[in-house]
């Protein structure tokens, strides 16, 4: 206020001269007595135009005052009341999360944008493609040969494998790339689930590997994970990705090559190890011993640089993609008692198919919480309403817990499951259909006398045993 007073003095006091400069001009000049007349007045008026910017400050202090005093009378919970209900703060934290994921998927494609390229002869493919793979900087030899086009040309072929890889890869790759770097690991490793499973959570394959990072059972347990016959925990997206980034460092550690390492994944060690000696000298990377290894590990690491390519470059290749069929945005909560799956989508507004989808290591849709807490995961936007509604949910074991209380009880119930019968839908394969039933094809074939796998009929009822 007084930097104001004192802007107001000094342009009346420059204005003073020009008022004087103005009455020079002036044919009469005014006597002493009325020049010190005006003088007066205009110190009158300077002093009442003081006065009154004073007042205003002082009724602005006081009303401020006022407000204040009134605003700390208030209990602290009406002081800082804003429109808050649990069920808005998950939708505010649902809408963030998907953001952010929106927002990091977004940045990363920008960088490998670019419109479709028309190649019409092999020399300018391959130019295009390694030019393209050179620009994926990465800890890990990327490296472009005719095997790596095969392989390129097989994730970009319309097929629809990487359209719905890049639909999973929103819900999934976001907890891979995270796990990867807490472990120090490149984030381009995250293309081995591509390979691996498709970024399938269920994935099952015919050598009885299983979930996203294909983990065999004792694998799994060297690594920590907890395979029985309630819970499978190959198929839990999060401490499977974790066991993958042990299990990938102790390989890198041993061979001090990502291509190395990457093979072993898919081979294991002693294959790899075998390949090195029978290679002779002394080999440095996966295409020293390419000649020497498995023949279904010679396309794995060609594979990992394709996937990896594809998932950059989908917009040049005209490749789409949907929302997953999963909530992108979820949280946890731990379970500490028996529960059922039922129990939850019974009684808040998430759906038992939402819940198994996003819970997949539960083979019996229970959790098995007597001697240890569980995790169970929930679409961020009824973590609260879980919580709010807890005795509720908790209080219906008795209804859908009876028949799973008895240990014997529960292996009968297995035994009833172990049979189920799938409709042949449009699109399907025996491949495919395997996957998803945990089971191989060759089981399938077995148990429905099929005789060539690639002869399936839209609406055939086959027959599937569980186990």
């Amino acid at each position: 206020m007084n930097k104001t007073i004192t802007a107001i003095l000094l342009v009346l006091l420059a204005a003073a001269p020009c008022a004087e400069a103005r009455a020079q001009k002036r044919p009469k000049k005014l006597s002493a007595k009325k020049q010190l007349v005006l003088e007066q007045q205009r110190a009158d008026s300077l002093a009442a135009l003081v006065e009154e910017y004073r007042r205003r400050e002082s009724d602005w202090q006081k009303a401020w005052h006022d407000a204040q005093q009134q605003h700390d009378k208030k209990p602290r919970n009406e002081r800082f009341a804003v429109d808050y209900t649990p069920a808005r703060a998950d939708s505010l934290a649902e809408q963030l999360h998907l953001q952010h994921v929106d927002d990091a998927l977004q940045n990363f494609f920008n960088d490998y944008v670019c419109e479709p390229a028309d190649m019409s002869t092999d020399t300018q493919q391959d130019s295009l493609y390694a030019a393209r793979l050179k620009t994926l900087v990465s800890p890990i030899h990327l490296p472009y040969n005719q095997l790596v086009r095969t392989y390129i040309q097989r994730y970009t072929d319309g097929s629809g494998l990487m359209s719905r890889v890049l639909s999973l890869s929103q819900y999934y790759f976001p907890m891979i790339d995270e796990e990867l770097l807490k472990a120090g690991l490149p984030v381009e490793l995250h293309a081995m689930a591509i390979i691996e499973s498709a970024l399938s959570a269920t994935a099952y394959s015919r050598a009885g590997a299983a979930g996203l990072w294909q983990f065999m059972p004792t694998t799994a347990k060297a690594y920590g994970l907890e395979v029985n016959s309630m819970v499978d925990e190959r198929y839990d997206p999060l401490k499977a990705t974790r066991a993958a980034c042990l299990y990938m460092k102790d390989l890198y550690d041993m061979y001090n090559d990502w291509s190395l390492a990457i093979a072993a994944y898919n081979c294991g060690p002693g294959n790899v190890n075998k390949a090195m000696a029978r290679a002779g000298g002394n080999p440095q990377s996966f295409w020293d011993v390419y000649d020497y290894l498995p023949r279904e590990t010679r396309g794995y690491v060609p594979a990992f640089i394709a996937a990896s390519y594809a998932y950059a470059y989908h917009q040049a290749h005209n490749i789409t993609y949907t929302e997953p069929p999963m909530p992108i945005a979820v949280d946890t909560v731990q379970i500490t008692r028996l529960l059922h799956l039922g129990q939850v989508s019974s009684t808040i507004d998430v759906s038992n198919e939402a819940l198994k989808m996003l819970n997949p290591q539960y083979k019996l849709d229970i959790i098995p919480a007597t001697t240890k807490s569980y995790t169970l995961v929930l679409p961020a936007n009824r973590v609260t309403e879980f919580i709010s509604h807890q005795d509720s949910i908790f209080a219906k074991d008795s209804v859908y817990l009876k028949e799973y209380l008895d240990p014997a009880v529960v292996e009968k119930k297995k035994v009833e499951q172990t049979v189920i019968y799938y409709r042949v839908k449009s699109g399907d394969t025996l491949g495919a259909i395997a996957r998803r039933h945990h089971v191989t094809t060759t089981q399938i074939m077995r148990w429905n006398g099929i005789k060539n796998p690639n002869k399936l009929s839209i609406g055939q009822r086959l027959k599937i045993e569980k186990r």
